[in-house]
């Protein structure tokens, strides 16, 4: 299982700012990368930027991703992408659940379940967000919120051949705050999530094809810290992955810190 640099760019570029991104990214760690198949750099613009940007990186060692996706194949399902659609793009990866999905837009973790389903059919690897707020936190609830939420989202869910599975653990009061929890505090709550994903599926499994990502403030000059730990395998990044030279340089130090 490789080490994940997932940007997640959100709303932040038009589509020619998220060409001009990918293109630096692109010059900067391709042939990096490379070198390195153990760390995986994906980057996820905006739907209307997809087509685009997958131009620039196809055949390169940069993934693409996407920030969503809806649960059908096709249908009536005004202004939704279906993963068909996302695959026939070349998506590999595809995030489900962020925390401002949750927050603004009423997605569950029922919702969740079925795009995760919907995507591994489709041969797409899901990014599964999970996380608590600072009021569950403060009340002691983060295990069992977060817990619940990857019960819930991957019940009965199981990757095939090579297909990929990744939970991003990003606690929802750390995103965009420049504050992020502490390496072993991420690292406890990742070893509850692989202790679950090993109740719900074969060891095998989870060995060769989970990957649990940490999100939430991190950028350049706190990766490193995170990715210390042997429970984190990557960052799922925001406003940091908006500069080249910082999103590579967040991959360059995975590449670091694998060679340690």
């Amino acid at each position: 299982m490789p080490t994940f640099i997932i940007g997640n760019w959100k709303m932040q570029l038009s589509v020619g700012g998220s060409v001009a991104l990918a293109k630096e990214i692109v010059r900067l760690w391709s042939a990096q990368g490379a070198q390195h198949p153990d760390v995986q750099a994906v980057v996820c613009p905006t739907h209307l930027a997809l087509d685009e940007v997958a131009s620039v990186v196809r055949g390169t060692s940069v993934a693409l991703g996407a920030q969503d996706v809806f649960w059908e194949e096709k249908g009536a399902y005004t202004g939704e992408i279906s993963p068909l659609m996302l695959k026939d793009l070349g998506c590999e990866y595809c995030l489900v659940g962020h925390s401002e999905r949750r927050q603004f837009l009423g997605e569950t973790d029922a919702m969740v379940a079925k795009k995760v389903t919907a995507l591994l059919k489709a041969g797409i690897n899901p990014v599964v967000c999970v996380g608590e707020t600072r009021e569950e936190r403060d009340a002691g609830k983060r295990d069992a919120v977060v817990i619940g939420q990857v019960r819930v989202a991957l019940k009965d869910v199981r990757p095939v051949g090579k297909q990929r599975l990744v939970v991003a653990y990003e606690p929802r009061w750390a995103i965009g705050a420049g504050t992020p929890v502490s390496p072993d505090d991420a690292a406890s709550m990742h070893f509850l999530i692989r202790e679950t994903l090993l109740e719900m599926m074969p060891k095998d499994v989870v060995e060769r094809q989970c990957g649990i990502v940490y999100g939430g403030s991190v950028d350049a000059k706190n990766i490193a810290s995170f990715l210390a730990k042997a429970e984190i395998h990557g960052g799922l990044i925001g406003g940091a992955s908006l500069k080249a030279p910082d999103f590579v340089r967040m991959a360059e130090t995975a590449v670091e810190v694998k060679r340690a």
